[in-house]
């Protein structure tokens, strides 16, 4: 009986003086007790770390996949996007040129722009109208923002256009503010020139340069381009503007070509 008791004492000793230790707040109990776990703990970490390399391989493939496959998603998304915005930026041109085509007197055709020559890229285009459209040669091209140049050479489907910038370009333009009349003409900068202006005209930056009435191909009052500069020349009668065009010939996509006789 006795050796049963002391048994017991021995067993409730076990139990008691481990709990005694993780629960004392004292500091040696408290070493005794992290010194226990940090033993107890390293093969549970050896245990786990397989396991947990595993987990992450699993977890990183699966994260892998579905980045591969919001990626595509996303690149999907923005070529949608661009599509949109494309089809709503020519939504709004072709919009623009219907207008004009409806305000004209004269018949026209619509254009797509197709070409340009390299040599002559800012002074020259193709569109993909012509004869069999009754596109001819010296007929205006213009856009919804004004005067685009004239066509200079024709085939069957497709015509040459010369914009306002070719040197070889002239038109019968007037000031929209004092009414002054004179030529306009390309350059090799990329802007026209008025000529001919009286020398007393009062003409400045930032006036509007219109088509002429006296024009005889284009019909008056197009948009022709705002005056940047006012050139004084004292040994003539006359001065002349630098006109920058109203049209930006780099961006042209499509144009109008107005069908007067």
């Amino acid at each position: 009986m006795l050796r049963d008791n002391q048994k017991n004492i021995i067993y409730a000793l076990l139990l008691i003086i481990p709990f005694l230790l993780f629960v004392s707040q004292s500091r040696f109990f408290t070493a005794v007790k992290f010194g226990f776990i940090k033993v107890v703990s390293v093969p549970v970490k050896i245990i786990s770390f397989p396991i947990r390399e595993v987990k992450k391989i699993l977890y990183y493939h699966r994260t892998f996949e579905a980045y591969k496959s919001l990626r595509k998603e996303v690149g999907y998304l923005k070529a949608r996007l661009i599509g949109i915005d494309e089809l709503t930026k020519e939504n709004t041109r072709l919009d623009e040129l219907l207008k004009l085509k409806r305000s004209l007197v004269y018949s026209s055709v619509a254009a797509n722009v197709v070409g340009r020559e390299p040599s002559y890229w800012n002074n020259s285009m193709i569109i993909d109208k012509g004869a069999n459209e009754g596109v001819k040669v010296g007929q205006p091209v213009v856009n919804a923002l004004g005067v685009v140049g004239k066509v200079s050479e024709v085939s069957p489907t497709t015509a040459k256009v010369i914009l306002i910038t070719d040197p070889q370009f002239s038109l019968a333009a007037l000031v929209k503010r004092t009414r002054e009349s004179g030529l306009i003409s390309g350059t090799l900068d990329g802007n026209c020139r008025m000529s001919y202006i009286d020398q007393d005209a009062r003409i400045r930056g930032g006036d509007q340069v219109i088509t002429s009435k006296l024009s005889s191909s284009f019909p008056e009052s197009l948009m022709v381009g705002i005056i940047v500069e006012v050139v004084h020349n004292p040994r003539t009668l006359t001065i002349e503007a630098i006109v920058e065009p109203a049209v930006a010939l780099s961006q042209l996509e499509e144009v109008l070509v107005i069908l007067k006789e």
